[in-house]
């Protein structure tokens, strides 16, 4: 990792930004699709109430990013995501483009400057109502098609690792058309948050489990794995996750990285930070950031990773009094021969 660019990734002054997915478009244009909230309410736990997916886009890889316009909007609570949309990723199949999000919806009065404060219970409705949801385009301009329900929803079995919320998708589009997505979910609030995987035929094929377990069973060692990043190199597939207790990468909240041949089985890099929450910038400058989440590579033409980006605050977002930001920086990635 080079250092990280001051002036680079995706701010606006009234909201509160997160995720941050890039790709280069046919226009030569880099979008990045990303989730803002206003400040009129606070990041957490508002973030599950409130979230709406933008695109912005920049000349360069790096940014500064400028919004153009807002994707996906709330639209009512009769909708299985009519209330909220969250953790947009962007990619190519094909001729199209294919973003996938996290939606949900609830019952009780939209949070805003007049009424900005949810209750647990609140919290716990939208929370565990949250599945994941795919638009498709022809042109990251749009128009979108959105599917009209969930494409990875809940398990309808009870008492299943992913039976009360499928969130964070991450998906990886094979040179054959098939994409896999390795996602989140609990069981119940408060449980371990688990990965699973999933897989469709094709874009418009339905996607369907590939284990009856959850990916990984770290209970026993106190771990506990999310906001994955997923892709295939042409060899081997790969993954970066948030290690949320430190207990595997040596880190709290910082990255640990895996492989594998088939994505089931999957080897770790155990004790080895991928990526940290103390950052080094471009103005000589280190910091160790409140939260450093939602990684994502961008790719060039030939596969190659070229750019790191994370969503970011300076202190914990759970601080409410002293977060006065967030938003998605990036850090150049130094291209090996």
């Amino acid at each position: 990792m080079l250092p990280a660019l001051r002036g680079g990734g995706f701010r606006m002054d009234d909201y509160w930004i997160w995720d941050g997915s890039v790709i280069q478009g046919e226009d030569g244009r880099y979008h990045m699709f990303a989730s803002r909230w206003s400040k009129d309410v606070c990041f957490y736990p508002n973030f599950v109430t409130n979230s709406e997916v933008v695109r912005a886009v920049s000349d360069k890889p790096e940014g500064p990013y400028h919004l153009v316009e807002t994707v996906i909007k709330r639209r009512g609570p009769d909708f299985w995501d009519g209330m909220m949309s969250h953790n947009p990723v962007i990619r190519k199949c094909g001729k199209k483009y294919l973003l996938f999000y996290t939606g949900t919806t609830y019952r009780f009065p939209y949070p805003d400057a007049t009424n900005p404060v949810i209750s647990e219970a609140q919290h716990v409705e939208a929370r565990l109502n949250q599945q994941i949801g795919m638009l498709v385009s022809d042109s990251l301009e749009g128009p979108w098609e959105r599917s009209g329900q969930p494409v990875i929803a809940r398990n309808r079995d009870e008492g299943r690792w992913d039976s009360k919320m499928t969130t964070n998708a991450s998906p990886c589009v094979l040179s054959d058309g098939s994409i896999l997505v390795i996602y989140k979910g609990v069981a119940h609030h408060g449980d371990f948050m688990r990965l699973g995987i999933a897989r469709a035929s094709a874009w418009n094929r339905p996607f369907e489990r590939m284990l009856d377990r959850s990916l990984f069973e770290f209970d026993q060692m106190n771990a506990s794995v999310e906001d994955p990043f997923f892709w295939h190199d042409g060899t081997r597939f790969n993954l970066l996750m948030k290690d949320m207790t430190g207990a595997l990468s040596g880190e709290e909240h910082g990255g640990l990285f895996a492989s594998s041949s088939d994505a089931i089985h999957w080897e770790f890099r155990r004790n080895e930070v991928a990526y940290s929450r103390t950052v080094r910038w471009d103005d000589g400058t280190v910091t160790k950031q409140g939260n450093l989440e939602r990684p994502s590579l961008l790719f060039d033409r030939n596969g190659t990773p070229t750019h790191f980006f994370a969503a970011t605050a300076d202190v914990n977002f759970r601080n409410r009094k002293d977060l006065k930001s967030t938003y998605v920086m990036v850090i150049p990635l130094q291209v090996r021969p």
